[in-house]
């Protein structure tokens, strides 16, 4: 594992740079004595629009972390990286996003939107219902877009954050932008999800699907069938592929989100930095599209760090990396 700092700012870490030595400071507990299914329990708490579905491991009174997943992924791209802070006395929570495993909309008549705003209040809405007033952020894909709207937003309810691929905030208009072609063919899934064909494609495909996409965006992560099938029973949610097409179609502007978010949109839009301790996280092999970390060093304004971890990391850093991932918390916990 290598680490980039940005020299202006090297308060932060003292902790990291020994962790860049070496990377099992702090994690006494070896991943082998992890439960082959952390996650076999489930909780639920109702939650804004949602029932929301959740693990939950640690103790009941410790400093609490809420990790988010990221889309076609699931709760189980944290199953090591759990169990590891929960044996450094961590409160930690991993919920099932929106259209994901056992979460579900309370009304039939709620609309099943995907657009950042509404995905990332759910963890909101979670943390009032559980009582959290501040918790360490940690998230990849959707879960780090997610993580990175609070810090922006609501700093008070994120006293830190990890975020895999850094600064994700964004909006419409920024959506619209084209970009250079090599780049765009990595978002061939976008424009397959603006039609109704995609749509068709994915309901009748949705788990060859979502394999798919977990081989082209970590080319080099040679996952079981066994690890796949765990992750397999949350795309077959009721409301999956509803939010997940809302979600892609209105990133390009083509599906309309929901007037009450359009003021948090507009804050979002703007590109709001981040100011809480924050570590971002980069693998190697990351073949999803992702900003490199000199396009949004400038966007984290307080105390902060980029790790590159080698090895062939992919896009489903925690699940392929669980130590770095897990240290990057417990670095920041110390803080």
């Amino acid at each position: 594992m290598s680490l980039i700092i940005d020299p202006l700012r090297r308060s932060l870490l003292g902790a990291a740079v020994a962790t860049a030595a070496a990377p099992a400071i702090g994690l006494a507990a070896p991943l082998a004595e992890a439960s082959s299914d952390p996650f076999a329990s489930l909780r639920s708490v109702r939650a804004g629009d949602l029932e929301i579905a959740y693990a939950e491991l640690g103790p009941s009174g410790g400093p609490p972390v809420i990790l988010l997943h990221g889309w076609p992924y699931d709760i189980q791209a944290f199953a090591e990286v759990a169990p590891l802070l929960a044996a450094q006395g961590h409160r930690v929570i991993v919920p099932f996003l929106r259209g994901f495993g056992a979460t579900r909309f309370l009304s039939a008549d709620t609309m099943r939107n995907g657009q950042p705003a509404a995905v990332a209040l759910d963890t909101i809405a979670m943390m009032d219902a559980l009582g959290i007033k501040s918790a360490i952020l940690g998230g990849f894909d959707w879960g780090a877009r997610s993580a990175d709207i609070i810090a922006a937003l609501w700093p008070e309810r994120c006293r830190a954050l990890v975020a895999v691929s850094g600064y994700l905030i964004g909006g419409q208009a920024s959506g619209a932008k084209p970009l250079p072609p090599e780049a765009e063919l990595q978002w061939w899934y976008q424009f397959y999800f603006a039609t109704e064909r995609g749509r068709a494609g994915y309901e009748a495909n949705r788990q060859a699907f979502a394999r798919l996409i977990w081989s082209l965006a970590s080319p080099k992560w040679t996952f079981d069938d066994a690890t796949f099938a765990r992750s397999a029973p949350a795309f077959d949610n009721p409301d999956h592929v509803a939010v997940v097409i809302h979600n892609y179609r209105w990133r390009l502007g083509l599906a309309q989100g929901e007037a009450r978010y359009d003021a948090l949109e507009q804050k979002l839009a703007g590109a709001p930095t981040i100011g809480v301790p924050t570590i971002t996280l980069e693998g190697d092999a990351n073949g999803a599209p992702h900003p490199p970390p000199a396009a949004y060093a400038a966007k984290f304004t307080g105390r902060y760090a980029h790790r590159l971890i080698d090895g062939g990391v992919g896009h489903n850093l925690p699940q392929e990396a669980p130590r770095a991932f897990a240290q990057a918390v417990i670095d920041l916990a110390r803080l």
